[in-house]
């Protein structure tokens, strides 16, 4: 308790500091209110997306029409890189490279998770603020300098990274390589190095805070599924982002200082190196240590999200909510000791295979008791169809279909099959990618309220959600077939291989596909823009929802509360409860005489 107590004195004190007049700089660009840094977290995110998407939709034009000249990549890539409007190959690897680098950490891990545990961590354990306001700012500055360094990158001369987002060696460790194992290999490896140092500073802050500033009462297992997600992520990061840092460091050393921690005996047009010693597949290691992870870094928010944004709208308590936290804390786990299914191509011992195979099938257990779990909370629930509602189920649909392919991938026998095709594509892009932009989106729409104090509009909502989600299985459903028909991934064009002419009609329906899902993304980005400032006015809990984020007042006070934080009383499920009139019981109303604690 003497923590909270802490929690609580510091509050106010903060409180107290902040009734001086806020200056723009002190407000909107170096702010420490944690409300304020999740909105540029957020916006931050949704810019860099619109460049990977931008860039995806340039590679799809390129693999549909291979060798047609397109006016708009002499516009957008230059006479360099697209002569006469017809993109090279130099810069299709550069775009596919840094599109999967700034979809997976700059919008799916900084964007998401930057965002929502910013903005809900304080406000749904009762806290007035992160536990450090200064390094909650420094840390997405950090981020915001990482992004600017990656964008950099696309304007050296040789053009940006080239060796794939694994950035595997020796493409990434020589210099002399390709031409994007440059310069533009360089700064992105700089701007990871930035990046990481962000996200540790935000998963520190993010776990103190959990642990030490919950208000009177809120108990773990009070917490909603939403902060133990956060919490958990924040954790899974500490333990495995050190490591891709230390694997850049040293690229970063073989690079520039002639040492050889991955390269040995290398060959280029008939010159030795002076390299030996090392391993390639040592980068591997390390690179998938993190990579793995990664992958629930990205997802476990957007189903801690989704479980909140379900639960509210089925009006019914999540189902097995012990379950649900049991099987965040297995994934966690087990996220960290399945990172060789990446590697079975490496050569690697079949036995070892083997192992890694049994972790990697032995995750599915806690991934389908999630699944199963929000399927039984919509079962019998009066379900409200608003489009975060929609994102939530859309992102259950397309977490067990990418998920189902999982199982594929993760027996060493089958994998070696389809490992370097575009069945990986469709797979990770639908378990991972799509997955975890539906739950943010799903969380936009939830929580946009609580942070511009203004409603989004449904009917647009509902355009964004349906266009998107029948383009989305139309881009990545037949990836799986043309995958099995053996289609390498990472090729600009398959023109050379008379054996896959028949797959190019496919390819023409996916790249369609992507073109207007792409183009509707539009709509979102007028309905997030324009409802800042024209939106309908919110009421202080549009959602009738239990958790004490909607007990803060509309207007936003640094501090959350204007007076004493709440105490909680009960669990944050407390939806149709038989004991109560109404059909939701917020956390902060005491408990009746005679009234059961709930407990699932």
């Amino acid at each position: 308790m003497s923590a909270e107590a802490h929690g609580h004195d510091h509050g106010h004190d903060h409180e107290h500091e902040h009734h001086h007049k806020d200056t723009f700089i002190t407000k909107y660009i170096f702010s420490i209110d944690h409300k304020m840094i999740a909105k540029q977290y957020l916006i931050t995110g949704i810019i860099m997306g619109i460049i990977g998407i931008a860039m995806s939709l340039l590679f799809r034009m390129q693999l549909a029409w291979p060798e047609e000249s397109f006016k708009i990549f002499n516009v957008l890539l230059g006479d360099k890189f697209a002569p006469d409007g017809v993109m090279a190959n130099d810069i299709y690897l550069a775009l596919v490279t840094i599109h999967g680098t700034i979809m997976v950490f700059f919008v799916l891990t900084a964007g998401l998770s930057g965002t929502f545990s910013n903005l809900l961590i304080p406000l749904q354990i009762g806290a007035r603020d992160m536990a450090s306001g200064f390094m909650n700012m420094i840390s997405y500055w950090l981020f915001f300098l990482s992004a600017v360094v990656m964008l950099c990158s696309l304007f050296v001369e040789a053009g940006p990274a080239s060796a794939g987002w694994t950035i595997y060696p020796p493409l990434s460790a020589l210099p002399q390589a390709i031409p994007g194992s440059g310069t533009g290999m360089t700064l992105w490896l700089v701007s990871m190095a930035i990046f990481i140092a962000s996200s540790l500073m935000g998963s520190l802050n993010y776990i103190v805070t959990v642990i030490n500033l919950r208000t009177k009462g809120m108990s773990m297992t009070r917490l909603p599924l939403t902060i133990w997600t956060f919490f958990v992520t924040a954790i899974i990061g500490v333990i495995s982002f050190p490591v891709l840092l230390s694997a850049a460091l040293l690229l970063i050393f073989d690079r520039s200082f002639g040492t050889s921690f991955f390269l040995s005996d290398i060959y280029i047009a008939g010159e030795v190196l002076h390299y030996q010693g090392g391993s390639p597949v040592l980068f591997e290691h390390l690179f998938w240590f993190l990579g793995h992870p990664e992958v629930y870094i990205v997802i476990l928010p957007a189903m801690g999200l989704v479980s909140e944004i379900m639960s509210t709208n089925s009006r019914k308590p999540i189902f097995g909510y012990r379950a649900m936290i049991m099987s965040v804390l297995a994934i966690a786990f087990l996220s960290t000791i399945v990172w060789g299914h990446h590697m079975f191509l490496s050569g690697m011992n079949p036995f070892l295979g083997s192992v890694f195979t049994f972790t990697t099938l032995l995750i599915a257990i806690p991934s389908a008791v999630k699944a199963f779990n929000w399927i039984t909370t919509l079962w019998k629930g009066n379900l409200q169809f608003n489009p975060a509602m929609l994102f939530s189920i859309g992102m259950v649909s397309t977490f067990i279909t990418g998920g189902l392919t999982g199982i594929i991938l993760g027996d060493s026998t089958l994998d070696i099959n389809v490992h370097d095709t575009y069945f990986v594509i469709a797979h990770f892009h639908l378990v991972m990618g799509i997955s975890a932009l539906y739950g943010m989106f799903a969380g936009i729409y939830h929580w946009f309220p609580k942070m511009y104090g203004r409603m989004l509009n449904k009917n647009l909502g509902y355009i964004h959600f349906w266009v998107t989600a029948v383009c989305a299985y139309g881009v990545f459903f037949p990836m799986h077939f043309i995958g099995l028909a053996g289609l390498p991934r990472r090729y600009y064009t398959n023109t050379n291989f008379p054996l896959f002419d028949d797959l190019q009609n496919v390819n023409v329906l996916i790249t369609t596909f992507a073109l207007v899902g792409g183009a509707f993304q539009l709509v979102f980005l007028y309905n997030f823009f324009s409802s800042i400032f024209y939106g309908k006015k919110a009421v202080q809990n549009p959602w009738k929802s239990t958790t004490l984020e909607w007990t803060t007042p509309v207007e936003h006070i640094h501090g959350n509360w204007p007076g004493e934080i709440p105490h909680v009383y009960r669990w944050p499920y407390d939806y149709s409860n038989p004991n109560h009139d109404v059909d939701f019981v917020p956390q902060n109303v005491p408990m009746k005489e005679g009234e059961e604690v709930l407990h699932h």
